[in-house]
């Protein structure tokens, strides 16, 4: 008798593969970017590893599933793509757990039975910006039990807020330049006395200056300021975006990233990189970085002892700022030999010709095995506090 299609016990089936629920778009002004990146790491993803779940969510903050399709999430002709664009039903959400014990997703209709789509093992969350990166989706997936790549709740939110990020850099001894905050209330309170701080911190650091929302990204709505005439527009421009901005000043230098990665050892970084001048632009702004890219230099032209330096440097913002799993840290060489850091980004734009993906394939670590790395870091790591 053959025994070809009698069932497998148990113990004869194959083990489930891990489930990698991908999620990107979201509601900030990053929405297209974040799919750009969810598309390269969909490409990425050892399918014989892994099984894997695209989830979208709109504009408008709907999860939705969507067709596994990452050469569509590419931009096209100048423009980013929309998670509307690729929704299975116009109608139809997907519901995440919020029982740590279950973590099975539930996708909906209205008018149906709720369909299960099974557990997911691992969330993959490629979301830039307010409400993914700053710790908003985190606390969500906290609160869900369902692991997760990247920097939990404070360091999300830490990052993302660039008054805070640079607090807690002072605070830890790392190089910040000069800049000084606007917040809602002393603008809504009083337009005038606001200004005249602005002006001040000018009279101090002389212009130009840069205008940039407090929590946002990819430079969206960041303006260079040569003198007072351009104040004003640069500021409402800014506070379409966070009702909190920044004034920072110019630093002469060269722009420096690094790439952080976490070991099972421990962080490390990876060789840097520079960010050469684009000549089209007067600086590295959205378009600068997406649409008129150009090829950054990998390794960055440094000495050994800079090279040292920068990823020191790298490590301690890391550490400083809680983070996990990865972190691109970006830095001004300035013109007296002196690192001063910028920012990170806890989630750094992650196609393969991005910045982070290309440092650490300079260090060794090419980009399916980066992708698998942050994946198996999730997954060793537990929910909760930490």
């Amino acid at each position: 008798m053959s025994t070809e299609n009698l069932p497998q016990s148990p113990e004869q089936q194959p083990p489930r593969k891990p489930r990698v629920a991908v999620v990107f778009g979201g509601r900030s002004s990053e929405h297209g970017i974040s799919m750009v990146t969810a598309g390269a790491v969909l490409r990425a993803i050892d399918r014989t590893k892994y099984d894997v779940l695209p989830i979208g969510i709109t504009r408008e903050g709907r999860w939705v599933l969507t067709a596994d399709e990452p050469e569509r999430m590419a931009i096209t002709e100048r423009r980013t793509p929309d998670v509307e664009e690729l929704a299975e039903s116009s109608e139809g959400g997907v519901i995440l757990p919020v029982d740590p014990a279950n973590r099975e997703v539930v996708y909906s209709e209205p008018g149906s039975v709720p369909k299960a789509l099974g557990e997911v093992d691992v969330v993959f969350p490629m979301l830039h910006g307010p409400y993914g990166e700053d710790g908003t989706l985190q606390g969500l997936l906290e609160l869900s039990g369902v692991p997760y790549v990247g920097s939990g709740v404070l360091a999300s939110a830490v990052g993302q807020d660039k008054e805070y990020m640079k607090r807690v850099f002072i605070s830890f001894g790392l190089p910040v330049g000069p800049y000084v905050v606007i917040r809602p209330r002393e603008w809504e309170l009083d337009e005038s006395t606001a200004r005249k701080k602005i002006i001040d911190f000018a009279g101090e650091h002389g212009w130009p200056l840069f205008v940039k929302p407090a929590r946002a990204g990819s430079s969206i709505g960041i303006t260079k300021v040569d003198d007072l005439s351009g104040l004003d527009e640069a500021i409402a421009a800014a506070r379409q975006h966070d009702p909190k901005f920044l004034v920072e000043a110019l630093l002469r230098g060269r722009e420096i990233e690094c790439g952080v990665l976490e070991f099972e050892d421990g962080p490390r970084a990876s060789v840097p990189a520079e960010i050469p001048p684009v000549q089209s632009h007067d600086y590295y702004d959205f378009e600068a970085k997406y649409i008129d890219s150009t090829p950054g230099l990998v390794p960055a032209p440094l000495t050994p002892e800079q090279t040292a330096e920068v990823r020191r440097l790298a490590v301690e913002a890391f550490d400083a700022a809680s983070c996990e799993g990865l972190v691109r840290a970006d830095f001004f060489l300035t013109e007296d030999g002196t690192f001063v850091i910028n920012e990170i980004n806890t989630m750094p734009g992650f196609t393969p010709i991005s910045m982070y993906p290309q440092m650490w394939e300079a260090t060794g670590v090419p980009y399916p095995e980066l992708v698998d790395r942050l994946i198996q870091a999730a997954l060793r790591r537990s929910t909760g506090l930490r």
